[in-house]
């Protein structure tokens, strides 16, 4: 709107068109949002679950997404249950929560709602960051425009997606204090991949690694950390020129460990592996949430331009060796090494203060077990295997818990 208020009625007939614009500039005009941020609740929480979906005879994958899709009831769940990359894949989707109890208990109803549908297709459903001994080669990219727009991009890396995740999504009111999160939450990066770690097997062999889908995602373009941008008003502009050179047409094409989500106003952290069970992914989900209060409320970090220096040293830690790596930190301008689980329960034993409920505090003392005896679901997968020594039996054990049980397989 313009707010000149000059009532000059001159009447000077000089013969330059000019010398009135030049005496009443015209107000500038504010350009458009490149890529708005949706404000929205802070600290809400919402996950996804990406299952594998198994066949009866030999516990292989299955290759039944789009039919088990059409099974769900009651209807109004197929908005939360979505296809995936390949037929043997299905995502879960929660709705939006501010206490982890009530989160579980939507897990229970969205389980019991893919558990229907798989039992009319006779299949399984399991928990898992991989698959033990499917092969990518096998896999059939589910039918849709965006899926086989992937494949064509990316090639054979489509198929090899065929791993299983979980991402976690936190609310947050603004852009700026979403650039400040994503940043924030990549120090507990190595925190979320050892205590959901839960892919020690691939392609028929035991990789040493915890989480060896943690390597899968590592081999995608646009993968790592975000840019090292502290404003959103910076990030638009980081994202107008990769949008202008083609390189993206969209938010989806960052495979970043932890990405800002402007359309959901939220951040994700999306390194975690699927876990076993409907309750540990739930308890992965508050402990984000406990660390976004302490680190919206506190800032207790310095984003600094060495910031990421020991990222991947400290990520690969936990994807390799789990609760036992050793990370480094160097927040005090003094380098110290410190064994994964330890700086996990140092971790928790601070965020007490920021729970809100008895259920926030149970969820902490049930993350606080697995940490402190250094048993993630990767442990429980290898200790089965040791026990049967069948990758088919592993899978159908593994599948026996994520439809039946809800808490951790060691601790419950």
């Amino acid at each position: 709107m313009n707010t000149n208020t000059n009532t000059n009625t001159n009447t000077n007939t000089n013969p330059d068109p000019m010398a009135d614009v030049a005496a009443e500039p015209t107000p500038p005009i504010e350009a458009a949002a490149i890529l708005p941020f949706t404000a929205s609740q802070p600290f809400t929480m919402g996950i996804e679950l990406e299952l594998q979906l198994l066949n009866r005879r030999n516990y292989n994958l299955a290759t039944d997404a789009v039919d088990l899709l059409a099974w769900i009831e009651p209807r109004e769940l197929q908005k939360q249950i979505k296809l995936e990359m390949t037929q043997g894949m299905i995502e879960l989707n929660s709705d939006i929560h501010t206490r982890v109890d009530h989160l579980v208990q939507e897990l229970k109803v969205l389980r019991a709602s893919l558990l229907s549908g798989a039992q009319y297709l006779n299949i399984g459903v399991a928990g898992g960051g991989a698959h033990p001994f499917q092969h990518w080669s096998e896999q059939r990219i589910t039918p849709g425009e965006r899926f086989l727009d992937l494949h064509s991009k990316y090639g054979y890396l489509a198929k090899t997606f065929t791993v299983f995740g979980q991402h976690i999504h936190i609310g947050v009111p603004n852009g700026d204090d979403a650039m400040y999160l994503t940043h924030a939450f990549s120090r507990f990066v190595p925190h979320f991949i050892a205590l959901s770690a839960a892919s020690p097997f691939y392609q028929g062999i035991d990789t040493a690694f915890d989480s060896s889908r943690s390597n899968v995602v590592s081999a995608f373009p646009l993968s790592g950390t975000a840019p090292l941008l502290t404003r959103w008003s910076e990030f638009e502009a980081y994202y107008d020129k990769l949008l202008k050179l083609g390189v993206v047409t969209s938010m989806k094409d960052f495979y970043w460990d932890i990405r800002p989500k402007p359309e959901y106003g939220t951040v994700e952290i999306r390194v975690c592996d699927t876990p076993l069970t409907i309750e540990h992914a739930a308890l992965l989900g508050c402990y984000a949430q406990l660390l976004a209060r302490w680190l919206l409320t506190e800032r207790p970090l310095t984003i600094t331009p060495d910031f990421y220096l020991l990222y991947q040293h400290n990520r690969f830690q936990a994807s390799r060796y789990g609760l036992r790596g050793e990370i480094i930190s160097q927040d005090q301008n003094t380098p110290t090494r410190q064994v994964l689980s330890v700086a996990i329960l140092e971790r928790f034993d601070d965020l007490k203060r920021y729970t809100e409920n008895d259920a926030e505090l149970l969820a902490l003392r049930r993350l606080r077990n697995v940490a402190y005896e250094q048993l993630n679901d990767a442990g429980w997968l290898r200790q089965t295997f040791a026990h049967r020594e069948s990758l088919s039996d592993v899978m159908r054990l593994s599948s026996d818990l994520w439809m039946t049980r809800t808490g951790s397989p060691f601790l419950d």
